[in-house]
C-alpha cells in the first residue's frame, strides 16, 4: 500500500470518474481507517483502527463488493459531510441507467475520503 495516490481532490475525482481501480480505492479507505499490512508477518495490524471497525472487521473489508461494509462507511460520515462531494466539488452524481452498485460504492468511498480530508486538514474551510 506504499504506492497509494495522495489524498486530494484530484484523487477523489479519479475515484468518481473510474480512473483509479477498485483495489486502490479499497486500499485508500483501509489506509485512512488505520489498517496497515505487515509484510514480514503477512498479517494486518489494526492497532490504529478504531474499535468499532476493528471489532467488526479485523481484516479490512472490500468496500466495492460488500454492501454492509459500505453502509457502515456511509454511517461513519459526519452528518455535515454527507453531501461533501456535491457541495465542495460540484459532483452531480451519476445519470440514471449509467451506474450500478459498484459506482455507488465508489462514490461512497470518495465521499468518505473527502470527509476525512476535510476533518483532518481543514482543506475546504
Amino acid at each position: 500500500m506504499s504506492n497509494l495516490p495522495s489524498l486530494n481532490t484530484e484523487t477523489i475525482w479519479a475515484i468518481l470518474n473510474d480512473k483509479i481501480d477498485d483495489a486502490t480505492v479499497n486500499q485508500l479507505v483501509w489506509y485512512y481507517l488505520g489498517y496497515r499490512y505487515n509484510t514480514s508477518t503477512e498479517t494486518w495490524d489494526t492497532s490504529e483502527v478504531v474499535k468499532e471497525w476493528r471489532d467488526e472487521y479485523p481484516q479490512p473489508p472490500d468496500f466495492i463488493d460488500s454492501r454492509p461494509a459500505t453502509v457502515k462507511l456511509t454511517r461513519s460520515i459526519p452528518q455535515e459531510n454527507k453531501q461533501i462531494a456535491k457541495e465542495k466539488l460540484g459532483f452531480k452524481g451519476y445519470k440514471i441507467g449509467e451506474f450500478g452498485p459498484r459506482q455507488t460504492r465508489r462514490a461512497t468511498a470518495a465521499n468518505w475520503l473527502l470527509s476525512y480530508l476535510q476533518q483532518n486538514s481543514g482543506q475546504f474551510e
